[in-house]
């Protein structure tokens, strides 16, 4: 996601913290890109202008041209001012709110509305323990009663028998009564859609909040349709009312034009963001963090979150003893690539460390992907038998072209993993007896750390290609 923003301002940027010392002239140089590659990424020609003229006015004020460092000092003026066009904190649902807590869903045919109604009792159901009920109101589309009730009982929640040919308003006032005598925490309420915004459709949306007086009511717009995704959510605003966006498939926005301008136009925060089609694939909206990330910085709590849904301290503790007795076999090294791949991947991992569009530009033109490595890597380790994944030094030649022909790769690949992991598996003793400090002197002798231009690897641990003769 923001590909091609952060491609941009990562070159902008580079040149302003190149500058011992920044100018109005070079500074008006800098934010004639800026203002380019906005629109270029399909921001909203009104939100560039002002977020432009904000900027402006910070950066050639005393708070850059007389700063000791004005590159950085410019650089945190754009974040801050990209963070405050996008909302500046997140937006979170209010769930202290008197129950039954009741969220109607809008929005146009082919955004992802009834997925991301699910999305949405999975989230409200784990993470805060509450018991919600799915209510298909979309009746022009019979198979959208269909799907919602499938996802409900995928992600273990109710869902409302709604009968095809029932009107709107039997629905609702069914759902809401069931929710009362069943005592529920949440009811969300999937509408219908249209592939256009036209007078039928907002005159039953109308009716249908009438009828729910929603706590939230949320609009479902594809983050792939720019500007288009921004015009629908200020019409639905303007006719029916909004209290705030889901934005969808974002993932697959290079752009970022609705993150960016859909706050500043419509007045309604950016609660959720939706990725891809698995039922995890929402999470809140934190506008500090989406502009760190357009500007290089990373997004390390994004990380850290990750990183503790997969997490399980009782095995990080057996796998740290392991380590350090140097006895990390490959069935172990096989489940951290697992749960690597729970948490989206490498690709999506290093994007999200400082500098990680970067370091994805430099291993895109020089090695492997790093995920179709792993996946290589996976298939070497499950040709192999339990007893070689614990003892990995029994691999023999004739094991190792066995293995070679039931992964499809070649003995040579294989050679080259069993010894990058020997390698490392002598690197992670080391580091467990050196403790924090001494760790931290042997990534300055490796080569001053992991960014572009230190001498650490950029492969995972135990991840190796083909060198080049």
């Amino acid at each position: 996601m923001f590909g091609n923003l952060e491609d941009r301002f990562g070159d902008i940027l580079k040149k302003v913290r190149g500058q011992g010392t920044l100018s109005e002239a070079n500074i008006k140089d800098a934010l004639r890109e800026v203002r380019l590659s906005l629109l270029e990424a399909d921001v909203h020609f009104s939100v560039v202008k002002s977020f432009i003229a904000e900027v402006k006015e910070r950066a050639l004020g005393n708070e850059v041209l007389a700063s000791l460092s004005p590159g950085q000092d410019f650089v945190r003026i754009v974040a801050d001012e990209l963070t405050k066009v996008m909302g500046s904190a997140a937006a979170e649902i209010d769930l202290r709110a008197k129950p039954p807590l009741k969220i109607l869903l809008m929005g146009l045919q082919g955004a992802g509305k009834t997925t991301t109604a699910g999305k949405l009792a999975r989230l409200l159901k784990e993470k805060h323990q509450k018991e919600v009920l799915l209510v298909p109101a979309d009746l022009q589309r019979p198979a959208a009663i269909h799907q919602l009730q499938t996802l409900a009982r995928q992600v273990g929640v109710d869902a409302f028998d709604t009968q095809v040919g029932m009107p709107v308003s039997k629905v609702c006032q069914q759902a809401l009564a069931q929710v009362d005598r069943r005592g529920q925490d949440v009811a969300i309420f999937d509408t219908a859609g249209r592939l256009a915004i036209d007078l039928e459709l907002m005159e039953e949306l109308r009716e249908a909040k009438q009828l729910i007086e929603p706590t939230y009511t949320l609009l479902v717009v594809d983050a792939m349709t720019g500007q288009d995704a921004v015009n629908v959510a200020a019409e639905f605003k303007a006719q029916v009312g909004i209290d705030g966006v889901i934005l969808t498939k974002l993932d697959g926005d290079a752009r970022g034009g609705a993150a960016l301008s859909v706050r500043q136009v419509t007045g309604a925060p950016i609660y959720f963001t939706g990725t891809g089609e698995k039922l995890d694939g929402l999470e809140l909206f934190h506008p500090e963090r989406v502009a760190q990330r357009i500007l290089g910085m990373g997004d390390m709590l994004s990380l850290i979150e990750k990183t503790q849904k997969t997490y399980d301290e009782k095995k990080a503790k057996q796998l740290a003893k392991k380590m350090k007795r140097d006895d990390f076999t490959l069935e172990d090294f096989r489940e951290q690539m697992a749960m690597m791949q729970q948490m989206g991947g490498m690709k999506d991992i290093i994007k999200m460390l400082p500098g990680g569009s970067q370091i994805m530009k430099q291993m895109g033109g020089s090695g492997p992907d790093p995920d179709k490595e792993l996946l290589r890597i996976e298939a070497m380790i499950n040709s192999m038998t339990p007893k070689e994944r614990t003892k990995p030094d029994i691999l023999d030649g004739s094991r190792r072209k066995r293995i070679a022909n039931g992964s499809g790769t070649s003995l040579t690949d294989v050679n080259a993993f069993l010894k990058r992991f020997k390698n490392m598996r002598k690197m992670m003793k080391k580091m467990m007896k050196m403790g924090p400090g001494g760790l931290m002197g042997m990534m300055k002798q490796m080569g001053g750390g992991a960014g572009p231009g230190g001498g650490m690897s950029l492969r995972p641990p135990g991840m190796g290609g083909r060198r080049r003769r």
